[in-house]
């Protein structure tokens, strides 16, 4: 049996699910191919798992395929129904132990503490408690929801047990990283709440070990979309460039959507430009029903990643006004660093968690929550910013977000493959 030189497993909720971490781990595993691996894989959940969890899901006709030597593997739950949830980890770390058996030299990435990097912890002991001695390394990646809700959760509901076992996992891989400085930040901060309690030295190691990769973000299907095509999606749509408001993004309270549609009903310049909200989330129907009593919110739940940047670069601006729930915190914005590169009107934001982190100074900001703020906002770019300040602040959005190139944010993630590369 011939078997592959070099294998990355990244265990992730990927594609379908849309959520900037699932476009984390497929422009990761696009670059790999070019860094001297010639056998990544995508450990994921089965399609009707991530149907039932009630995910924001993209069109499953519509998913943009792999490279070949890259495969996305959904393995089917282990058990029967009365193991309800340990099934499709038990699938998860089954399939994990079958590649570690194989002599394959093998770097396994963990997106989302809780579960993925039990699953990746979990098979490496099985493999070498069975003899398998798997040449394997392991990082995890902490993102979002992984500080914001699993361990801000446990530090509320006086959790400690639970938030021990979750730093215990994160620090038993070789290298732990966080998507950003402001999650390192809360990282460090649930740890020491976690030490106060209990006695346990989590925050000194965090301190000491925990590195920041930001999400690589594949800029060749952002930069420079072809004028005609982002003529023709906009004629699909029935919208014209600079004539619309874009929020693209997951619809929920978090990301501020009803912030956003209550300061365009004020805002002066709603007769010039209409309001697109395009995703999914828990808040898509109380959306659908305000924009069927206005005919100037338009929603569309069907735009697939090909259509995403034509949108961003048509825009008269991109407004995603975040601002922090108990369940969410806006960790780094993905959409804001891609709105970016697309080009296209200023981006509109908040100053919440890590989103000055992705924009740097090319975008508006506002207060968090600050409605009146939003609609001046959305007014100073549609009624009073002209030509040459829109391309200097386009130009300069365009610069900051290079650096999260996803060929330059592999290189940091993985240096030796970028010796290797230089050699």
């Amino acid at each position: 049996m011939t078997h592959p030189r070099r294998r990355l497993v990244i265990v992730v909720r990927a594609d379908p699910v849309i959520c900037g971490h699932s476009g984390e781990a497929r422009n990761l595993a696009e670059v790999a191919l070019t860094r001297g691996y010639d056998d990544v894989r995508l450990l994921t959940w089965p399609i009707p798992a991530l149907q039932a969890a009630g995910l924001p899901l993209k069109p499953l006709d519509r998913l943009l395929p792999y490279s070949p030597g890259i495969t996305v593997e959904r393995p089917e739950p282990v058990g029967d129904y009365r193991v309800p949830d340990g099934r499709h980890l038990a699938g998860l770390t089954g399939r994990l132990v079958e590649l570690l058996a194989e002599p394959v030299p093998t770097t396994c990435l963990s997106m989302y503490i809780v579960p993925h990097a039990n699953v990746v912890l979990d098979a490496v002991n099985a493999a070498r408690a069975a003899g398998f001695d798997p040449d394997v390394r392991t990082l995890v990646k902490a993102v979002g929801s992984d500080v914001t809700n699993v361990i801000r959760n446990c530090l509320r509901d006086n959790h400690f047990g639970a938030a021990t076992a979750l730093f215990t996992t994160f620090l038993a891989n070789d290298e732990v990283v966080a998507v950003s400085d402001y999650t390192r930040d809360e990282i460090i901060e649930a740890a020491e709440q976690v030490d106060a309690h209990v006695g346990t030295t989590f925050a000194e190691q965090c301190r000491r070990r925990v590195t920041v990769s930001y999400p690589p973000i594949d800029s060749s299907a952002f930069l420079d979309p072809d004028p005609a095509l982002v003529d023709a999606a906009l004629a699909r749509r029935g919208l014209e460039r600079d004539g619309y408001l874009l929020f693209l993004s997951r619809v929920t309270p978090a990301k501020g959507i009803f912030d956003l549609l209550a300061a365009y009903r004020q805002a002066r310049s709603r007769e010039k430009v209409k309001l697109v909200v395009a995703g999914t989330g828990t808040a898509l129907a109380q959306v659908q029903a305000i924009a069927a009593a206005d005919e100037h919110v338009v929603v569309l739940t069907d735009v697939d990643d090909n259509e995403k940047p034509l949108l961003m670069r048509g825009s008269a601006a991109y407004v995603l006004p975040t601002k922090p729930e108990p369940d969410f915190v806006e960790t780094f914005g993905i959409a804001l660093a891609e709105k970016m590169l697309a080009g296209g009107g200023p981006i509109i934001t908040t100053d919440t968690g890590g989103t000055l982190e992705a924009v740097g100074d090319a975008a508006i900001i506002v207060d968090q929550g600050d409605v009146t703020g939003i609609a001046a906002a959305i007014d100073r770019v549609v009624l009073d910013m002209n030509g040459t300040e829109r391309r200097e602040m386009e130009l300069r959005a365009r610069e900051w977000a290079m650096q999260f190139d996803r060929a330059a944010v592999f290189d940091d993630l993985f240096p030796e493959t970028a010796l290797r590369q230089s050699a």
